[in-house]
C-alpha cells in the first residue's frame, strides 16, 4: 500500500451543502477502488495563483489516503469529468 495526497479545488460559487456533496463524491471514489482515507484537510476559500476558467478563487481540500498503485489513475480518470472540480492533483508521498 502506498500513501497518496489528493489536492482538489472546487468552484467558489458552490453552497455549503453542495460543497459537502462534491467532497463526499470524491471520498467515495477513493473508497470504491479500495483506498482508505486517513485525513481530509480543508483550507477553505482561497485565491488561485492564476485565473482558471475565468475564476479567481476556489475551495481547497487535501485528502491523504492509502491505496494500491493503480488507484490514483482511476481516481484521476473519473474526477476529470466532475463539473464542480476546477483542478486536482494526486501525489505519492514518501514514507
Amino acid at each position: 500500500m502506498n500513501k497518496y495526497e489528493l489536492g482538489v479545488i472546487f468552484r467558489p460559487s458552490l453552497e455549503e451543502d453542495a460543497l459537502k456533496t462534491e467532497l463526499e463524491k470524491v471520498q467515495e471514489l477513493i473508497t470504491r477502488f479500495g483506498g482508505t482515507i486517513e485525513k481530509v484537510d480543508s483550507w477553505g476559500k482561497r485565491r488561485l495563483a492564476y485565473e482558471i476558467q475565468k475564476l479567481t478563487e476556489g475551495f481547497y481540500y487535501f485528502i491523504t489516503f492509502e491505496s494500491q498503485g493503480g488507484v490514483p489513475a482511476e481516481i484521476e480518470q473519473r474526477i476529470r469529468i466532475f463539473d464542480n472540480v476546477i483542478r486536482y492533483l494526486v501525489i505519492r508521498q514518501e514514507v
